[in-house]
């Protein structure tokens, strides 16, 4: 738990400097929350002018950042300028769309990526060591939206074996509908992951298999892939954690692409939505919450780790 409270701690001033940070870049953008006004005919300037006095943006940026941060730790997150409703409710909307499709592609990831690398492993030099790396960096390189609109056209329009987009089909809305519209999408974004992750589980379980304890348990007549399973996996999926801790940014800019691709009602489309309009309250509480997100993704990797490998808690309680 100290470990935990440290790690916690620590994220504060991260979240603060994600906060001036894009709040910054968002002030700097060209345009600006009245832009979709200023084409519109039957707005005067006096209204677009009453409109930027009400909201505050003839303010200098820092001053608007102190009412935004203020207004924020206060709960009142702003209001949206597409729809008028507060930016925390629009944002929790669709937050649980986007966790779900997070979870299942972090499900397809690591279903894949840990067999293939452990295969690869086992297999050193073999065509099948050859054949996996090379199906692994052809999906690395693959962009996300060009690899959605293959799958779209192979398994959706072709095959006809799951929906082409969506969250649920009309007139319905059972678990089994949900799971069926989530396959692509989820597998999209899962795969983009699986080629750097089952690399780094290859490497680390290469030198995991040359350990001495390792030379122990296959002389006391354990097959290399019993010993593996029982006493190399735990060793060599500490490094594998801490990538997969790291790639967690990954899956929310992943999520952008595929759930703009897949009509998926989720936080990133939500994000490309209110970038369009310039809806910039929704966008800051899109950040801040993915951020918190990211690096609570951060901490449980971390914790993972501490707890596969006891060394980590030691090493951090242990004086300078």
């Amino acid at each position: 738990m100290r470990y935990a409270r440290a790690r916690l701690l620590q994220a504060t001033p991260l979240l603060l400097l994600v906060s001036v940070a894009g709040f910054g870049i968002m002030h700097l953008a060209p345009g600006g929350p009245t832009t979709a006004y200023t084409h519109n005919p039957l707005v005067s300037s006096e209204h677009i002018r009453r409109i930027r006095l009400a909201m505050g943006l003839d303010d200098p940026w820092q001053v608007q950042y102190v009412k935004w941060l203020s207004s924020l730790l206060r709960g009142d997150w702003g209001y949206s300028l597409a729809d008028g409703r507060p930016v925390l409710t629009v944002i929790l909307e669709r937050v649980p769309a986007t966790l779900l499709l997070m979870a299942a592609a972090f499900a397809v990831a690591v279903a894949l990526a840990v067999p293939v690398g452990a295969v690869a492993a086992l297999r050193q030099y073999s065509w099948v060591d050859h054949a996996l790396t090379l199906l692994s960096y052809f999906a690395w390189a693959m962009p996300v939206f060009w690899l959605g609109l293959l799958m779209q056209f192979v398994l959706a329009v072709h095959l006809h074996l799951v929906p082409v987009a969506g969250m649920h089909a009309v007139g319905a809305g059972d678990p089994l509908d949900l799971l069926h519209h989530l396959v692509l999408p989820a597998l999209v974004l899962g795969v983009t992951s699986v080629a750097g992750w089952s690399r780094y589980l290859r490497s680390s379980l290469l030198e995991v298999l040359h350990l001495p304890y390792m030379t122990t348990a296959r002389a006391k007549g354990h097959s290399a892939r019993s010993a593996l399973l029982r006493h190399g996996l735990r060793n060599a999926l500490v490094p594998i954690v801490t990538v997969v801790g790291l790639d967690v940014p990954q899956f929310f800019t992943g999520a952008v692409v595929t759930e703009t691709i897949f009509a998926w009602p989720g936080m990133g489309r939500l994000f490309y939505d209110a970038l369009g309009a310039r809806d910039y309250a929704v966008e800051m509480g899109l950040l801040m919450i993915t951020a918190a997100l990211i690096i609570l993704g951060n901490l449980a990797a971390d914790l993972v780790c501490a707890a596969l490998d006891p060394r980590i808690r030691l090493g951090a309680r242990s004086p300078r």
